[in-house]
């Protein structure tokens, strides 16, 4: 998936799926999103990340459930 407020470099973050222009990495704002903070408590504990980082994110995971492997049993 190629979106532009997502980045992968394996200069940031050991490559992990960053906010780009940021080291905010995707997993910490869906773990928070998971533990049950609102998408105002996130972003007000990232105020230089916008509503539209927070939704990339968002399907950025969305996009990576709908194309990972199918695992046999």
């Amino acid at each position: 998936m190629k979106h532009e407020r997502i980045s992968v470099d394996p200069n940031v973050m050991g490559g992990k799926a960053c906010i780009t222009g940021t080291r905010v990495p995707v997993h910490i704002l869906l773990g928070h999103l998971a533990s049950g903070a609102s998408a105002a408590e996130v972003l007000a504990g990232y105020p230089f990340l916008s509503p539209d980082d927070l939704q990339a994110a968002i399907a950025y995971a969305a996009y990576l459930v709908e194309h990972e492997g199918i695992v046999a049993a």
